[in-house]
């Protein structure tokens, strides 16, 4: 009788492992009304967690409309509670919209 087989992608990790290799380079996309000052905001906060971030990477998309903003940032990522307070600090200022 054969025996069974475990699938060849089947892996043993840590619970609440991480998926991303640290450092890394960190794309996040932030959207928000495309209003005097959001790009800069949002430049000033990646900075702050990311002192070698470069701002001539940003890539900007307006919205259909031209209502909205969207701004893809990429950062050097070095743990998981950087993304997190990253994340918090952008979710949280009051320019921004969303954070992917």
């Amino acid at each position: 009788m054969p025996k069974p087989t475990q699938p060849a992608t089947a892996a043993v990790s840590e619970p609440g492992a991480s998926l991303i290799q640290y450092p890394s380079a960190f794309p996040m996309k932030v959207m928000g009304e495309n209003v005097d000052g959001l790009v800069h905001a949002v430049s000033m906060i990646a900075k702050a967690f990311d002192p070698g971030f470069d701002a001539t990477t940003i890539a900007l998309r307006p919205s259909r409309g031209g209502k909205y903003l969207g701004i893809t940032i990429t950062i050097t990522a070095t743990s998981r509670e950087q993304l997190d307070e990253l994340y918090r600090t952008l979710s949280t200022h009051p320019m921004v919209k969303v954070v992917l």
